[in-house]
């Protein structure tokens, strides 16, 4: 599942970028933003009907004129556009960004008759789309503009290292057109054509495939399900079957799981992108067909290619209410610091676990690919992991969260919005469980300038919002607290089962033992002894601190490597949260998910597993009730 990728060969594929010339056909668009103003518009003296005012407007390269614009971004030597548009304000409009881009139009014919710019207006109210308003839909080309636009396909397959071919809007082509193409491809075999067309893909030849899951099932002649994400192992079949038919590559885009190849070498897989944060996947397929045409046209391998175009979509997916593009800074940026999502088929589906024989351990994957018995090293998380006395920390950050978002019409919001905001907050908790508080309420801070529902001059810093929340949190935790001292509860009411033993088990094979939470330092300390197992942990105990610049699980797993001198498996992380597991696997450590039952401290939460496989989980277990096969597993 590793890839080779890394930023020294991401900056090597952008210098050889620099020498592609690279021409594109296809629908070229323009994506209109209007933003309508919450008050409304007047009432026409006219007709009487109540207008819609837009307060404010933009304009960005949409369809394939928005691959232009991700080509742009990657700065190649040379890019030609070939296609229509009408003689409209829409047209002039695209001229002028594409001259802003210095992208060649000379083959951009403007057709006068019967023919508008295809055009998809998006109105927004508070922030949600309304229906589009969509101009040129269902155009229809003349046969002069058609041959015009062959006779420039042909100049550019002799001048250009590759064709992107790029096709969406219906009723653009037509069937002379789709002839003369293929024509052309089988003329021009020996140069790069990358195919990318929702309505006529099984039509054309000679070409490189890119397209999506559903579309791929589509041309295997296989029924699928629009509404349920297709299996792997089918995508798979699927990607072979048409690189048997073509002899050229196919490309295979998942949305967040990935993108699967077929070429002369077989089947590979690059894994998707886990981000903590809320997505915009609009366009996204524009920048992985354009970083996939030019790194091929740059010398890279079909997987190689695809790993770049995973991170470039990986870029574009995080910038909201845009067609984004990315550039080669931004790619690599992104590459210095990304987490896969792992096994998502796994993880979405418990049917599919493997356990060791006679026990509730699941092993991820195989188990012969895990590098076992060299364990020295052992970091542990701690809330949900080893303690429960802050059990129910989630639900009190989510009812903090969105009051603080939703501030003083919180008992009067709508339905629609109330849950919107809670969905949003419950999914951004879950990503981020194992990362300093301090992260998190910087996180909302921003949800509450997103929602804008509280005035800027009453919004909170990070340091304001967490001081709500502890003092929220640590009145349940107190009292707990007091019940221990007092006698009236046990310290194993409030630890996950087995676990003090376990600990306690790995102390005695010398392994060092380290206490990790993003919880306040102080408190984890606090916590740890009144519950009875903090000597236990002789590598030291470490929590959040105000300056994240100082702490964190990635700070201290590079630390411990770093002082130790250790390598991949011999460190072993044990959390419940996402963060750990990630940091865990980036460091080629041993990855163990404790997917427990807060409540009742012993067996599955399915929840928790999902997440901790995603994020790279290579065991998952339930609890630490069976210790010693668990310890003979790992040593």
């Amino acid at each position: 599942m590793e890839t080779v990728m890394n930023c020294e060969r991401i900056q090597d594929i952008l210098v050889r970028i620099r020498n592609v010339k690279i021409a594109v056909y296809g629908d070229f668009c323009l994506d209109a933003y209007w933003l309508l103003d919450p008050m409304g518009g007047e009432i026409s003296a006219e007709t009487g009907l109540h207008s819609q005012a837009v307060s404010k407007q933009y304009y960005t390269l949409g369809g394939a004129s928005n691959i232009v614009a991700n080509l742009a971004a990657l700065k190649p030597a040379s890019i030609q556009v070939i296609g229509a548009v009408g003689k409209d304000i829409f047209g002039r409009e695209m001229n002028r960004q594409f001259d802003e881009l210095g992208v060649n139009t000379e083959f951009l014919v403007t057709q006068e008759n019967n023919y508008e710019t295809v055009v998809f207006g998006k109105r927004y109210l508070k922030g949600r789309e309304e229906p589009r308003i969509d101009f040129g839909f269902f155009n229809k080309r003349s046969k002069e503009t058609d041959r015009q636009i062959i006779r420039n396909i042909r100049t550019a397959l002799k001048s250009c290292n590759v064709l992107i071919f790029n096709q969406q809007v219906p009723g653009s082509i037509n069937d002379y057109f789709i002839k003369q193409a293929n024509d052309l491809f089988k003329e021009f075999t020996d140069k790069t054509v990358l195919l990318d067309s929702r309505h006529f893909s099984p039509r054309f030849s000679h070409i490189y495939r890119k397209t999506n899951d559903l579309e791929a099932a589509c041309l295997a002649g296989a029924k699928v399900n629009p509404d349920t994400p297709v299996a792997l192992n089918e995508i798979k079949k699927f990607a072979q079957q048409l690189y048997r038919h073509s002899q050229k590559p196919v490309f295979i885009t998942r949305g967040a799981r990935g993108i699967v190849i077929a070429d002369d070498q077989g089947i590979h897989e690059v894994p998707g992108i886990q981000f903590m944060k809320k997505l915009d996947t609009v366009g996204a397929g524009d920048t992985v067909i354009s970083a996939l045409g030019l790194c091929l046209a740059a010398g890279c391998r079909p997987k190689e290619a695809a790993e770049f175009a995973n991170l470039a979509a990986g870029v574009t997916v995080q910038k909201l209410l845009q067609t984004g593009t990315a550039s080669g800074e931004e790619i690599l940026e992104l590459c210095r610091e990304f987490y896969y999502i792992y096994l998502p088929e796994l993880a979405e589906d418990i049917r599919l676990a493997n356990f060791i024989q006679d026990s509730e351990i699941e092993v991820c994957g195989h188990i012969n690919d895990l590098e076992l018995k060299k364990i020295k090293h052992v970091i542990f998380d701690h809330d949900g992991t080893i303690s429960t006395l802050r059990e129910g920390w989630k639900e009190v950050m989510e009812q903090v969260m969105v009051k603080c978002i939703l501030g003083e019409d919180y008992e009067k919001t709508a339905p629609d919005l109330f849950h919107k905001v809670t969905g949003r907050v419950r999914e951004y908790i879950d990503m981020t469980t194992g990362l300093q508080t301090i992260v998190q309420m910087q996180a909302l801070v921003e949800m509450v300038k997103e929602f804008a529902l509280v005035p800027p001059g009453k919004i909170l810093d990070k340091f304001g919002y967490k001081k709500i929340y502890n003092e929220t949190l640590m009145q349940p935790v107190k009292s707990r607290i007091v019940k221990i001292k007092n006698g009236e509860l046990n310290n194993t009411d409030f630890t996950i089962n087995g676990v003090v033993n376990f600990l306690k088990k790995l102390r005695d094979k010398g392994v060092t033992l380290y206490l990790a939470s993003g919880t306040d330092r102080e408190d984890v300390i606090t916590e740890a002894a009144t519950l009875g197992y903090a000597d236990l942990f002789n590598g030291g105990i470490y929590g959040g601190v105000n300056d994240i610049s100082k702490f964190s699980k990635k700070i201290l797993i590079e630390k411990i490597i770093r002082d130790n001198g250790l390598f991949g498996p011999e460190l072993a992380v044990f959390g419940d949260g996402p963060v750990e597991m990630q940091e865990c696997r980036k460091h080629k450590g041993i990855a163990v998910g404790v997917a427990s039952d807060e409540l009742r401290r012993f067996g599955l939460n399915k929840g928790k597993r999902t997440r901790l496989i995603k994020a790279g989980a290579q065991m998952i277990i339930p609890d630490f009730s069976q210790t010693d096969k668990l310890l003979k597993i790992l040593f």
